[in-house]
């Protein structure tokens, strides 16, 4: 009989590390090439996407010659071998949505350098528009509707004459909008919750959900019930009951009064 268990974790490192990038004209066309990446059942470690606003920026900010286009970056994991067919594998399927610039590499100097663009995307985000506050939110969809949401999103922000760059993990749909306003203006900050709200909406509308890992927090609380329906919050909040019956953990932070 087992009355104690110790577990140590440890980080097993793959054997092998590839990088990849790739631009495309269109937010639709690195989409789809996600989408077919992942049908073929490519062992993708990470594909992420920046759009062509924070490519821009990326490129001033950290001094790079990217093509101001939708880009993906990937990771493969695996054998030497593995990964550098993997890597050839994206090639080939990128290719047929007009991607150009693949470039990949197992150097971890020059995997750095192929993921500078991601890693400093949110001070060149900054970086648009001076003096503004970066303000993050998330959303994440059916990846087949990922182009959809994407340019929709984009469009949106365009009509509001809002600067929002995206980027985004677009293996499983989920995509970060930075929006950069100024909070000392009231009209700025009811444009960027209106924005938000119209977000939120949207993900939901299309079976998704309106964060993909920011959380639910308060600012998203009222969505909550619209996306899982009050039998899945009953169900939720009978289990808060049972484990937290004084209601001492986070009370009142749902803002919906019967979930406490």
């Amino acid at each position: 009989m087992i009355t104690e268990l110790t577990l140590r974790l440890r980080v097993v490192s793959p054997a092998a590390i590839s990088a990849a990038t790739c631009s495309f004209e269109t937010v639709e066309a690195a989409c789809q090439c996600v989408i077919a990446t992942i049908q073929y059942g490519l062992p993708v470690a990470r594909i992420e996407l920046v759009d062509a606003l924070m490519v821009g920026a990326v490129n001033r900010y950290s001094k790079l010659n990217l093509p101001e286009t939708p880009l993906l970056l990937l990771e493969f994991h695996g054998t030497e071998t593995g990964v550098a067919e993997d890597a050839a594998t994206f090639g080939e399927i990128a290719a047929e949505f007009g991607g150009t610039g693949f470039a990949a590499t197992t150097r971890e100097e020059e995997r750095n350098k192929l993921w500078q663009a991601r890693h400093d995307a949110y001070w060149a985000g900054l970086s648009l528009r001076p003096g503004a506050k970066g303000i993050s939110t998330d959303i994440c969809v059916p990846v087949s509707r990922l182009a959809e949401a994407l340019t929709r999103a984009e469009t949106r922000a365009a009509e509001l004459n809002m600067i929002a760059p995206v980027v985004g993990h677009v293996g499983d749909g989920n995509f970060h909008v930075l929006m950069l306003i100024d909070t000392d203006n009231p009209a700025e900050i009811e444009l960027a919750e209106s924005y938000v709200a119209w977000l939120n909406e949207m993900a939901i509308e299309m079976e998704g959900t309106c964060t993909g890992e920011h959380g639910i927090g308060q600012g998203k609380a009222a969505y909550l019930e619209r996306e899982l329906g009050p039998e899945a919050m009953d169900v939720m909040a009978t289990i808060k009951r049972g484990i937290d019956p004084q209601n001492i953990f986070n009370p009142g932070k749902m803002g919906l009064p019967n979930y406490g």
